[in-house]
């Protein structure tokens, strides 16, 4: 819950417009370190439309949502007695925690007014009624002092975490598809009125207009609007004639159906489909994240452990034949444990009035 203080294997085209890979990386921040975690099966539909259900109708009421990691269930936290039978009622495990979303906002508010440094991002964490705060290798440790002064004063409602890795946005030459001479990733093919189209990252649709399958080869799909920073997605219109079916490339020769889409739980896991990294997985450790790229902000992102690398901007993140993101960045990856973050692929479909197909 999410409280905002702000084609088949086969068709070839479709599986290079998968690739679509700009290949920038900017990064976000790895995760606070969490057990390994159990084997849950994807969310069902009715999970996710119970969690968009109750932050609508708890409002404040809510400091946000998680899934278990060890039975699946979706908690609810609540800071009033009203939203707890709300929640309940409605077959939410509930549990009560002190600070409010408008408490946690308010932290975050303050993070943003008197600690915008580049190089950090912060999110909810709703299992820890915190405001979870990364700062990579880039931030100076004057810098850090600065930002952990800002926390000290927020009793307790800031954690900060010292991660490996930077920040930035890794451009790449090579392989998929091309724009500008650089290589994103697609991430779902959607539609409106009958025409095609895919989203990718906006920091890709701002490098160029037209995207090619080739280095230098005729132009399949021509961009149809853009937003980065603040947001970070983009969308192109299929211009060949094509009329790929709405999977999402896996870039390993294989395709996900994809029939609807939906935000991301925190504790729920997910995969990450990008034409670099191809396929990895983890877990969904924040929401409402703000990432302080080197060109700019981005808003009201979401935080995972999966693994990305340049190349992957633009791909898909999912869970089974659910849409939940488009990757924006990273700051890397140690070992199978990553940082990958996602644009909310739901915000990015609102924007310009397409669906998933």
């Amino acid at each position: 819950m999410r409280h905002t203080t702000r084609a088949r294997v086969g068709v070839s085209l479709l599986l290079v417009i998968g690739t679509l890979g700009l290949g920038a990386t900017p990064s976000g921040a790895a995760p606070v370190p969490e057990p390994t975690p159990t084997t849950l099966p994807a969310p069902t539909p009715a999970a996710y439309a119970l969690d968009a259900a109750l932050e609508q109708r708890l409002g404040t009421g809510s400091a946000g949502s998680y899934f278990d990691r060890k039975t699946g269930d979706l908690v609810v936290t609540v800071t009033t007695d009203r939203a707890a039978e709300q929640a309940g009622a409605a077959g939410a495990t509930v549990r009560r925690v002190a600070r409010s979303a408008a408490q946690l906002g308010a932290a975050m508010d303050t993070l943003e007014t008197e600690a915008k440094i580049t190089g950090t991002s912060w999110g909810v964490d709703p299992r820890t009624n915190q405001v979870a705060v990364e700062a990579d290798q880039s931030v100076s440790t004057r810098d850090l002092a600065r930002l952990e002064a800002v926390a000290d004063r927020l009793d307790g409602a800031v954690r900060i975490t010292r991660v490996p890795g930077v920040f930035h946005r890794e451009v790449l030459g090579g392989g998929a598809i091309y724009g500008g001479g650089s290589r994103c990733s697609a991430a779902f093919n959607v539609t409106k009125g009958g025409a095609r189209y895919f989203v990718t990252a906006g920091h890709c649709t701002n490098i160029s207009a037209n995207w090619s399958a080739t280095s230098g080869g005729p132009v399949v799909g021509v961009r149809e609007g853009t937003s980065f920073p603040t947001n970070d997605y983009g969308i192109v219109r299929y211009t060949d004639g094509s009329s790929p079916a709405g999977d999402v490339d896996l870039y390993n020769g294989g395709s996900q159906d994809i029939s609807s889409a939906a935000d991301a739980v925190v504790g729920q896991t997910l995969s990450k489909s990008g034409s670099t990294t191809k396929v990895t997985s983890g877990t969904v450790t924040a929401v409402n994240v703000t990432v302080n790229y080197g060109d700019g902000p981005v808003y009201n992102m979401v935080r995972t452990t999966a693994c990305s690398a340049g190349g992957d901007s633009g791909g898909a993140h999912f869970a089974g034949s659910v849409a939940l993101g488009i990757h924006s960045g990273s700051s890397g990856c140690t070992g199978t444990s990553g940082s990958a973050i996602h644009q909310p692929v739901k915000e990015a479909l609102a924007a310009y009035g397409v669906t998933v197909y």
